[in-house]
């Protein structure tokens, strides 16, 4: 199982990304998301996180091999729970892709079966399943955004970030309410060793606002 590639960027069309790594160029499908991620990295050195699968059915007498790329393993993932949904398939599920991750995870969470829909090769019909099968395990992709932010500034392990947001959903805050309060204290680049400290931060900082109201 090929799980990752590095090498240079040699060539980008609007489905594929071209590595050399030494004497072999590989090409591997991308969604378009990525693709626009990969437009200023042409000739430089790149990681292309991989699914392998065959192409084809095997009634057809004809499979051929290809190679899924992303630039980080939870794209990847998401990716997998995507084609998990009935009527998705791994084209159907890259063409999807066109937006951030974070972005189509909260869509599918808050139930925007209008923005599902309007992603290509969708559907209203497709983006019904989707939100049927895929909603409750969102959380984690819609937070991706924050929690790579901040591991990119290493202040804060995301393993206390997720805590801190299942923690607020048990105290009974809604999920963008949480991931709001989360960004709050996150903007403020503080750092946050458990999620008792992240808590704190989160009910100071609401008490404060809170004073200041007239």
């Amino acid at each position: 199982m090929i799980t990752q590639i590095e090498g240079e960027l040699v060539r980008l069309t609007e489905e594929a990304a071209t590595v050399r790594i030494g004497p072999l160029h590989c090409e591997v499908l991308i969604p378009e998301y990525t693709r626009r991620q990969l437009q200023t990295l042409l000739n430089q050195r790149v990681v292309l996180h991989t699914i392998f699968y065959l192409e084809g059915g095997v009634n057809a007498g004809k499979l051929s091999p290809r190679l899924i790329g992303f630039l980080s393993e939870i794209e990847r993932e998401f990716f997998d729970l995507l084609c998990s949904v009935d009527g998705m398939g791994a084209k159907k599920a890259l063409r999807a892709m066109s937006h951030p991750v974070n972005e189509i995870a909260t869509a599918i969470e808050q139930q925007d079966h209008r923005f599902l829909a309007s992603l290509p090769g969708v559907g209203a019909a497709t983006a019904e399943r989707i939100v049927a099968k895929l909603r409750r395990k969102m959380p984690k992709f819609a937070l991706w955004v924050t929690q790579q932010k901040v591991t990119e500034e290493s202040l804060v392990e995301p393993d206390v970030i997720s805590q801190t947001y299942e923690t607020l959903l048990v105290l009974g805050h809604s999920e963008s309410e949480a991931r709001r309060l989360i960004d709050s204290v996150l903007s403020r680049k503080k750092k946050f060793s458990s999620v008792d400290e992240m808590l704190h931060a989160i009910y100071e900082r609401q008490s404060q606002q809170g004073n200041k109201t007239p």
